[in-house]
């Protein structure tokens, strides 16, 4: 049986953190190993604590690593956990998604073929979600395979060709290693950054629309702002990439589809709210693709990783 190891980075998690530990070891194909990759966090510390004390205590194939915040990397630590596993494939998530049901691991494993370095999974929103974001998961992640199951490698749909994430997305240990990992340095994108390379190199990147987890955001416009300005910064540092595969298309097709959809449904009222979120997610990819032109300051200011930026 192949083994996999599941990767979860952690930053002050909450109880959410052991449900999904629960829920991975309750997997019909169990995880060799999961490792929790966790930022320090002092204002936090305590409460960290206890809930590692306590999944610990439950469960004998969990392996606490740790960073420092500051050096704390989407690609590098990442790639660094990646490197002390051992198994055939590595199922990276994120400590707010929760499997839907136990076969989730099986779906991912399943959808693996020949050439194939990458298959990620479907995101379904939680039931407190906003309309908008509940909106945009299924436009992101429909219920059925996409145009990313076609042989990607011969084909550019722009960001959908390597639109994946590490949310939910298992990867084949042996093609990671020959593509070369995660980059070492990237506040954002590692996923994408890699799916490119695989395409680049011959191999292909899957959606698996069974294998779901439940995670979705109710973000303000802010944190909108900064999460994009993160992300035009490395679409700034990988321009070579996101030149090729770019996201604009796509970006602007899902505002026009949302607000079809809100006013279908008479949700007038979010009309508003959709223009002041695309905005502020606009203004934030500018400024970020632009991050070079900007004092220090500045830049302290709009992103959501300000401990990229120490080292």
């Amino acid at each position: 049986m192949k083994k996999v190891d599941v990767i979860i980075p952690a930053y002050c998690p909450d109880q959410k953190l052991s449900l999904i530990v629960d829920r991975l070891n309750q997997q019909t194909h169990k995880p060799n190993m999961i490792y929790i990759v966790n930022t320090k966090c002092p204002q936090a510390e305590r409460r960290t604590g206890e809930i590692f004390s306590g999944i610990g205590r439950e469960h004998d194939n969990v392996k606490f690593l740790e960073v420092e915040e500051r050096e704390f990397d989407h690609g590098g630590t990442r790639d660094m956990a990646v490197r002390i596993s051992k198994a055939d494939y590595v199922l990276m998530m994120t400590m707010d998604a929760v499997p839907k049901n136990r076969k989730l691991i099986r779906q991912l494993l399943n959808a693996f073929g020949e050439g194939v370095a990458v298959v990620y999974g479907r995101q379904e929103a939680d039931k407190n979600c906003r309309i908008i974001e509940r909106y945009t998961r299924t436009f992101n992640y429909p219920d059925e395979p996409s145009s990313a199951i076609e042989k990607a490698a011969t084909t550019n749909n722009g960001i959908k060709s390597i639109f994946c994430s590490d949310v939910c997305a298992m990867y084949d240990r042996k093609i990671y290693d020959e593509v070369g990992g995660f980059p070492g340095k990237t506040i954002f994108n590692e996923d994408e950054i890699f799916a490119a390379k695989a395409l680049r190199a011959g191999f292909d990147v899957l959606y698996e629309p069974s294998a779901i987890v439940i995670h979705s955001h109710n973000y303000t416009g802010v944190q909108y702002f900064k999460r994009y300005f993160d992300l035009g910064v490395s679409q700034a540092d990988y321009a070579y990439i996101f030149r090729e595969y770019h996201a604009e298309d796509e970006g602007v097709r899902l505002v026009f589809n949302t607000m079809e959809y809100l006013i279908h449904r008479g949700q007038y009222p979010e009309i508003p709210r959709l223009f002041w979120q695309s905005g502020m997610k606009y203004l934030g990819m500018k400024l970020g693709k632009n991050y070079k032109k900007l004092p220090q300051s500045v830049i302290d200011r709009c992103t959501a990783n300000p401990g990229y930026w120490k080292r």
